[in-house]
């Protein structure tokens, strides 16, 4: 195979602490030669990988677990130093994180296959599933490093070698963790290279020239929609299978018979988890009218009890956004709400001072026409829009071009389930506000992609089925 080798100089790319702005390392910028020999690596690596029972697969992956577990305290402050969340919140993404390494651990040994007569009579089918082969896996900055362990764990389970490409903004999380899994891998005399982490601020030449490589057979991605598309189109010429975790844009449904202390709990862990930095945060509550004063009432309320400062501050509830652009673009789509006539109840202006701060914000009596409620806000802001019967509250919630989350809350057993059967998402939560689950199937349907992560099914992403005809 002939192929240019793009050429960069040697450099370094720095990594900021958001809430203080302060720098906190610097990184190495890897280049096309480290990606192009991290894919040589990664398939010798490979090979031999595959080859190793799935009950030897599992004890690494169990070993890995015990690893991270031990550091959780090193990866919690890593983390907020570079992404912002709250301490509290890293110890809880390590944990929840880690625990894909053991979900994974277990699928590795249940790994099925299918043995059948043919009906015509003239055989045996023997249905058995191999390792797709190399993985690129593309993280985002916003849980860095539960969106790599749910893609490394189910690769390794499988049998797959895997090469992640952390976020710019957030790399630190990663090459800590591609330390300790290289630490347990060297227990096990297993090659280092069978997991790789490569930090660039080059990614996408990075995803186009490994991608344009035969070699590489799967691509696995959590982000934007619009990058997506783009891999998407990018893996047709060598049809590598792919795996998209995409944006969204979830309703909060609240009928007029929800339990509102129930209700309030869930709202502040569907909107503030992370700091409403989460692809299933809930973007828009969605009300039924005969309620709207209350609930408005009693959120406004919370959210003006939420703390903002730094993560390392254990008084701290929010966290500062990620980076200037991601801060400033919040406050653009809260600025063209109240342009067009909504409400401000809370917050809705950028503080003073150091840090991409933001503060939890509640808007009422937005026009339909508001950008903020056809796309991903992806901060601390709550949107409150009425509806006068559930079906209309079930189409508002479904005009969107998204379909990753969505929740609904109601104490009548036919209303949930009308709720759960009609809102159009890969994952609802009903009278729950919290969903995400390593032993369920996170993923979502429309433009927020396809493939799952988690649960008995994800490990199927990472497997390609073989069919024997035996006679």
């Amino acid at each position: 195979m002939s192929q240019k080798i793009l050429e960069y100089p040697m450099s370094t790319f720095p990594v900021i602490n958001p809430a203080t702005e302060q720098h906190l390392a610097d990184v190495h910028d890897a280049t096309s030669q480290d990606w192009m020999q991290a894919l040589s690596d990664a398939v010798t690596a490979g090979q031999s990988w595959s080859q190793v029972t799935p009950r030897q697969r599992a004890t690494v992956l169990n070993d890995i677990f015990a690893a991270v577990a031990e550091r959780e305290d090193d990866f919690a402050t890593t983390m907020t130093k570079e992404m912002g969340k709250p301490l509290r919140e890293a110890r809880g993404e390590v944990a929840y994180g880690n625990e894909y390494f053991r979900w994974f651990a277990e699928e590795a040994v249940r790994i099925d296959g299918r043995l059948a007569q043919s009906p015509a009579g003239v055989g045996t089918i023997l249905v058995t599933h191999e390792p797709v082969g190399p993985v690129l896996a593309i993280t985002p900055w916003n849980f860095p490093l539960a969106m790599a362990t749910r893609k490394i764990a189910p690769a390794l389970a499988a049998g797959c070698s895997i090469i992640v490409k952390p976020a710019q903004e957030t790399p630190l999380t990663m090459v800590l963790l591609g330390e300790v899994i290289a630490e347990v891998l060297r227990k096990h005399n297993i090659d280092e290279k069978l997991v790789q982490v490569i930090t660039t601020s080059h990614a996408s030449d990075m995803s186009k020239e490994l991608m344009a490589d035969p070699r590489l057979r799967k691509v696995t991605f959590t982000g934007s929609t619009g990058v997506g598309r783009h891999l998407v189109r990018q893996s047709a010429d060598n049809l590598q299978r792919t795996s998209m975790e995409l944006g969204g844009n979830a309703p909060f449904v609240v009928a007029e018979d929800a339990d509102l202390d129930l209700v309030l709990t869930c709202a502040l862990q569907a909107k503030m988890r992370n700091g409403g930095e989460a692809c299933i945060a809930a973007n828009r509550f969605l009300v039924a009218s005969s309620i709207e004063e209350e609930f408005t009432k009693r959120l406004t309320e919370h959210m003006e009890g939420v703390v903002m400062g730094d993560g390392m501050d254990d008084a701290t509830t929010l966290g500062p956004i990620i980076t200037k652009k991601q801060r400033d673009g919040i406050a653009e789509l809260v600025d063209d709400a109240v342009s067009k006539g909504a409400q401000v109840l809370t917050g809705g202006t950028i503080p003073e001072g150091k840090g991409f701060f933001y503060p939890a914000t509640v808007l009422t009596k937005l026009p339909k026409d508001a950008r903020i409620l056809s796309e991903e806000i992806f901060g601390p802001v709550a949107t409150v829009t009425t509806f006068d019967s559930l079906d209309e509250g079930i189409a508002m919630a479904n005009d969107t071009e998204f379909g990753l989350a969505a929740y609904g809350f109601s104490e009548n057993i036919h209303t949930a389930q009308k709720l759960a059967k009609e809102l159009k998402a890969g994952m609802v939560g009903i009278n729950r506000g919290a969903i995400s689950d390593p032993a369920a199937p996170f993923g979502g349907i429309k433009q927020s992609g396809f493939g799952r992560e988690g649960g008995s099914e994800g490990i199927e992403e990472y497997l390609d089925i073989k069919y024997i005809a035996l006679q």
